[in-house]
């Protein structure tokens, strides 16, 4: 079977793992490495050299003629680089989110069911198997359910620029946000009927609009309920900064990162999909209110690194593109995250409890 050449847009941190996919996954090739600045040439000497390099992302399509675009820039290109693509007839991953409005993931949306072609939207937490079974687990814990997550970045240097560009386009509950927010859609499949946000700015380095800290509160129409939080900065506190907890009438599910929860990695790409150990506690209690069960313990021995789930990522979607899977769950799933996302951004700006429509 002929090789899906594949065109790399951005070149930072997720195209760089993108791209070491492409190379690590048989059934791809790279034609061409895209970004305005000199991170494409670093990148093409990481993978060892010879790929043509483009500074434009529209002279790169239409000269590389790919069959695929990864497209992993900042969040206020998506939109238009992703139907661009579609419309040259390539199929699409999309570093999340979709878009940075609602009304533009829709417009991606309609774009691929036109094209017919597929879109796979980077939830790199889908293709985690502890992720994948901490999901199991909170789906036997009965309903409602308690949702409680957040992810903190003390985030400096390097961490610090990368945040501040996000920050052009979007909060950090919007694009962190997401992934977590796809988390609890999947442990509830339950409608989500409102959500409240609260948010702070507390540097003057961001635009005026926008804000380096958030909290947000969704309820389903089961009866759970869910928060997340995010914040990004040098001034973030590291204390209790990576939670990932749910409770259920029946016992709980916690995941227990010990190193990746320790001083000093909150701002690590590489420690935020460690999950190194997930505590299932039983709720059974005798007549005397003592617990009937002891807390299990499960520690997955598939535990990819960062590099390893991309290379999950990107076999999922060689595999869409080769086996012609349905993704039309897949890409509706993206989308509703994002109005969930966006609801809740909207709630932070007004102080209003925003109902989701």
């Amino acid at each position: 079977m002929k090789n899906i050449r594949v065109l790399v847009v951005g070149c930072g941190n997720m195209g760089a793992s993108h791209a070491k996919a492409y190379q690590n996954v048989a059934g791809f090739e790279i034609c061409g490495l895209v970004s305005p600045g000199n991170s494409k040439e670093v990148l093409n000497e990481a993978l060892g050299g010879g790929q043509k390099l483009y500074s434009d992302y529209y002279t790169a399509l239409a000269d590389s003629k790919p069959d695929a675009v990864c497209i992993s820039t900042y969040p206020d290109t998506h939109e238009a680089y992703s139907i661009a693509a579609l419309e040259a007839g390539c199929h699409v991953f999309l570093e999340k989110p979709i878009a940075d409005s609602l009304a533009g993931a829709i417009r991606v949306a309609e774009a691929v069911q036109k094209s017919g072609k597929k879109l796979v939207v980077g939830y790199i937490l889908r293709h985690h198997p502890s992720w994948i079974k901490f999901i199991e687990i909170a789906k036997t814990m009965g309903k409602p359910l308690v949702m409680r997550m957040n992810l903190n970045q003390q985030s400096h240097g390097y961490m610090w620029d990368v945040h501040r560009n996000l920050m052009k386009s979007l909060s950090p509950i919007v694009d962190c946000g997401v992934h977590y927010i796809d988390v609890m859609c999947q442990m509830t499949r339950s409608k989500p009927l409102r959500v409240s946000a609260i948010g702070a700015r507390m540097t003057e380095d961001i635009p005026a609009g926008n804000y380096n800290y958030g909290q947000l509160q969704i309820h389903f129409e089961d009866g759970s309920v869910g928060w997340y939080e995010a914040g990004w900065g040098p001034m973030i506190s590291q204390n209790a900064y990576f939670v990932k907890d749910v409770f259920g009438p029946k016992g709980s599910v916690s995941i227990v990162a010990k190193n990746a929860g320790g001083e000093g990695k909150s701002d690590d790409v590489e420690s935020h999909t460690k999950t190194e150990s997930l505590r299932v506690h039983h709720a059974d209690i005798d007549a005397k209110n003592e617990f009937t069960k002891d807390d299990e313990w499960v520690n997955l021995t598939d535990e990819p690194d960062h590099q390893g789930l991309c290379d999950r990522e990107q076999a999922y979607f060689l595999r869409a593109i080769q086996d012609n899977v349905d993704l039309t769950d897949h890409v509706e799933d993206a989308v509703n995250s994002l109005r969930i996302a966006f609801a809740c951004d909207e709630s932070v700006r007004t102080g209003e409890m925003i109902s989701i429509r």
